[in-house]
């Protein structure tokens, strides 16, 4: 898929259905299952967004792509009706290692090169995070950051996040966190962030197909608590703005 135009269901921009790259997908099948799940909870096209963390998944940008395609074929991916479109980026851990890859084309952006996804450690943002951002910002990438609410300075204020966006970050709900699959914790962060209109998107972040069952809960608790809209634009609009470069407010 070249665009995001036409795609009319939810757009899901963090999944792990590559096989055998990281602590997602074991095998080819496996990937197929979880892509079905997903088609079947509303998502017309699904990113996969393995994982580029040094010294725990070293893979790079070439193995992944070796990688997605291996398991595009194995599929079946683009010809069976019964699975949603697909994409390749990454879940960039961000250290110096990653930071240096996406500073020099290195790293795997969502298609189109307009946004990139990025994760950090849960315990402590690193330092010159805000700046580091702001460079790949004015590298023409949009920072997308994974689960801000499993991040423990964002339990504790989530005005934590503020100078992330002050330089043009935004944020990405795994919507399971809204039924309690990451802990109490996350759960009141992911609310409060919602409440607070901190959220661009929302996506899966699907290990296995059997994650899709708190992913389907996650979205009911959204659509019922912050209504219909809300859901919709989180689900659909938001992620094709991040896609397509076109983020407004």
């Amino acid at each position: 898929m070249v665009g995001f135009a036409s795609v009319r269901g939810f757009i899901d921009l963090h999944s792990h259905w590559v096989a055998g790259v990281d602590d997602g997908a074991r095998t080819a099948e496996d990937g197929r299952a979880m892509l079905r799940a997903l088609k079947a909870a509303g998502f017309d096209h699904v990113v996969a967004t393995p994982h580029m963390r040094p010294g725990m998944f070293d893979n790079t940008a070439p193995a992944l792509r070796s990688a997605f395609a291996r398991t595009v074929d194995a599929i079946g991916a683009g010809a069976d009706p019964e699975l949603p479109g697909v994409s390749l980026s990454s879940e960039h851990f961000f250290d110096d290692v990653v930071f240096s890859r996406l500073m020099s084309d290195e790293a795997l952006p969502y298609q189109g090169g307009k946004a990139v996804l990025v994760e950090l450690g849960y315990r402590a943002f690193p330092a010159r995070l805000q700046h580091r951002l702001h460079d790949l910002v004015r590298r023409g990438l949009r920072p997308v950051l994974a689960h801000p609410e499993r991040y423990e300075p964002v339990w504790e204020d989530i005005e934590a996040l503020d100078p992330l966006l002050d330089v043009g970050a935004v944020m990405l709900l795994d919507v399971a966190a809204l039924v309690g699959k990451y802990g109490r914790s996350a759960r009141k962060a992911a609310e409060a962030l919602l409440e607070a209109g901190y959220y661009q998107a929302a996506c899966s972040d699907a290990h296995k197909a059997k994650d899709v069952d708190e992913v389907a809960k996650g979205i009911e608790a959204l659509q019922k608590r912050f209504g219909e809209e809300e859901a919709s634009f989180l689900l659909t609009e938001g992620p094709r703005q991040i896609l397509e470069g076109k983020i407004t407010g």
